[in-house]
């Protein structure tokens, strides 16, 4: 039989340092949420799409507060449309449309990567509802990769809202990621949101766990 090349001691010493480093590694994870195409709402197209003083059905918590609806909506851009686009609730100040850059070819427009409500030059689209349609003149982006975390948890990472950072994800098609935003509010809950396109890139699925990289 072959003798280890460790005392007890060292073999112990090993185990300790593997463990420390993997629940290190793991309080600085969060799970995965993937975005698929949708749109927010302000009431004034709220009421044109789905009549005055019509209200949002949830049927999906998201972040705290946030839900998805059962409400959908047709989007038409000059080349193309997609049916059944989620809307997302609350109602917000502003109607913005989030879809993929795959979506923007159907649609025939072009979004920037943006950060949720930063709408300036943004391109705009047609939203069709059962009771109505808008033509919106901004609002389409293709959301930037953001991380959503409460204040403790972000106060325990030694992060701050509007941070950007590097994400690991671990896996077969694993990849680092750059310029992740981080969102930090008491209103959140931690989850890393990247898009459907990005998610099969890299081969993962809702709650997978990202890894921020802060050394």
């Amino acid at each position: 039989m072959e003798k280890s090349q460790y005392t007890q001691e060292e073999f112990l010493r090993l185990i300790i340092k593997l463990v420390v480093e993997e629940l290190s590694k793991w309080e600085r994870s969060v799970p995965i949420g993937i975005s698929n195409r949708h749109i927010h709402l302000s009431r004034a197209e709220m009421d044109v799409l789905f009549g005055v003083g019509s209200e949002l059905t949830p049927i999906k918590d998201l972040q705290p507060g946030q839900y998805a609806a059962k409400e959908t909506v047709t989007i038409q851009g000059p080349k193309g449309e997609l049916k059944r686009v989620r809307v997302l609730g609350p109602l917000r100040k502003e109607s913005q449309v989030e879809i993929s850059i795959g979506d923007s070819f159907v649609l025939g427009v072009h979004p920037p990567v943006r950060e949720s409500g930063k709408l300036e030059g943004t391109p705009g689209i047609k939203v069709i509802g059962p009771k109505g349609e808008v033509e919106l003149e901004r609002g389409v982006i293709a959301a930037l990769r953001h991380i959503h975390l409460d204040l403790v948890t972000a106060e325990r990472m030694g992060v701050h809202d509007g941070q950007f950072v590097q994400v690991k994800i671990e896996g077969q098609r694993g990849a680092i990621l750059d310029n992740a935003l981080l969102r930090v509010s008491d209103k959140f809950a931690p989850e890393m949101h990247i898009d459907v396109e990005e998610a099969n890139a890299l081969g993962v699925k809702n709650s997978d766990r990202a890894y921020i990289i802060l050394d």
